[in-house]
């Protein structure tokens, strides 16, 4: 399939290094090639973002100066990473593409408007301004992408939404992708799509069960979990996402890490949006070795190179899990999960597990490491 597309995204593919494509770029990259409206779901961790840039990118036509495709995303974060992958996959074609977000500069906006791009990526409140002023036609715009589609059709995005879907071309092109879709959701984006494509990767298929992650558990009682995650965070070579659940524990987590002088973030819905992408510079940049995040706050980011899943708190239940067990071993790399339990959490990880077909392992700290209790007799 790949060798259908650009030799510009070809050349990029043989850079990255990655081996096969995931099964939702095999199932999603034919359709968009075809022209066909898609509804995707993928669990997190899956490659959904390749799924559709690659197909978007093969299909623009640098040779014309009109804006061709048009992708949306909830938050202004994922609006500016998926961008960054543009920019890398789009090397050496001509294409040309901007970032529109709430919040930025809206001279500094029009002045990358001026360059004619023919991809824009965008938070739907801001770029329906620019559409409303005529500052974007949307009259030749072909395709158009919805990422985290279930968050852009929540009450505060979706009227913007489907404002900009209206406002493209009558036989546009329309796909979605989410790692999760409840059936209102699903209802509300068959009203924007046309006899769309419904694609379902299972767990199964997405590589939470993929043999190059390891499911690890160690016991311990609830106030000893901060001793344990000062341990892992200490763990050479590890960058970890550590995920709790109440974010008024966050607060007291960082305070006794930092004590100890240790190399964590934290990460929670309400910081302000500065500091958040201070901390996730850090964190990405390599100078934090440790981020704790509410997983509302973890949603949608896309951090390449993590070692390790941290469960300080049980996932509440087993969408949960495979949500958090998908940042690590993405592509093919090594990853592990981590959950800290106590003895009554313990039966229902295992369930988790059992349900997941995945293999679970119990494992103690011995001299900085995590070991099987065998190796300490």
């Amino acid at each position: 399939m790949l060798d259908q597309l650009q030799p510009f995204i070809q050349e990029v593919w043989k850079k990255s290094g990655f081996q096969a494509e995931t099964a939702i770029q095999k199932s999603a990259i034919p359709l968009i090639l075809d022209g066909k409206d898609v509804i995707a779901e993928s669990p997190t961790g899956t490659g959904k973002t390749l799924a559709y840039l690659l197909p978007l990118l093969h299909k623009i036509d640098s040779s014309l100066s009109s804006l061709q495709a048009v992708v949306l995303a909830s938050s202004q974060e994922l609006v500016m990473q998926i961008f960054q992958e543009f920019q890398k996959w789009s090397e050496g074609s001509g294409i040309r593409g901007t970032s529109i977000i709430g919040g930025a500069n809206p001279k500094r906006q029009l002045e990358k408007l001026k360059k004619r791009p023919h991809v824009i990526f965008a938070t739907p409140g801001r770029l329906l301004e620019l559409i409303k002023q005529k500052k974007v036609k949307m009259h030749e715009v072909k395709l158009l992408v919805l990422d985290e589609g279930d968050q852009l059709l929540k009450r505060e995005h979706l009227q913007d939404v489907q404002n900009i879907v209206k406002s493209a071309l009558g036989d546009r092109q329309v796909v979605l992708f989410s790692a999760t879709l409840n059936q209102a959701a699903e209802q509300l984006v068959q009203e924007l799509t046309n006899g769309a494509e419904i694609i379902r990767i299972t767990n199964a298929e997405s590589g939470v069960q993929s043999e190059n992650v390891e499911h690890l558990y160690t016991l311990s009682e609830r106030r000893d979990k901060i001793k344990l995650i000062e341990k892992i965070a200490r763990l050479q070579n590890a960058k970890s996402l550590a995920f709790i659940n109440d974010i008024g524990e966050l607060e007291v987590f960082k305070q006794k890490l930092h004590f100890k002088e240790l190399s964590v973030g934290i990460l929670h819905s309400e910081m302000k949006k500065l500091e958040r992408q201070a901390v996730l510079k850090a964190f990405r940049d390599g100078e934090l070795r440790m981020l704790v995040a509410t997983d509302v706050a973890a949603r949608g980011l896309d951090i390449q190179g993590i070692t390790h899943v941290v469960q300080i708190d049980l996932p509440r239940d087993i969408t949960q899990y495979i949500h958090r067990a998908g940042r690590t071993g993405r592509m093919g790399a090594n990853g592990t999960v981590i959950s800290l339990v106590t003895e009554r959490e313990e039966r229902e990880l295992k369930r988790y597990c059992r349900e997941l077909n995945v293999p679970l392992h119990k494992r103690i700290f011995y001299k900085g490491e995590l070991t099987a209790e065998t190796a300490r007799r």
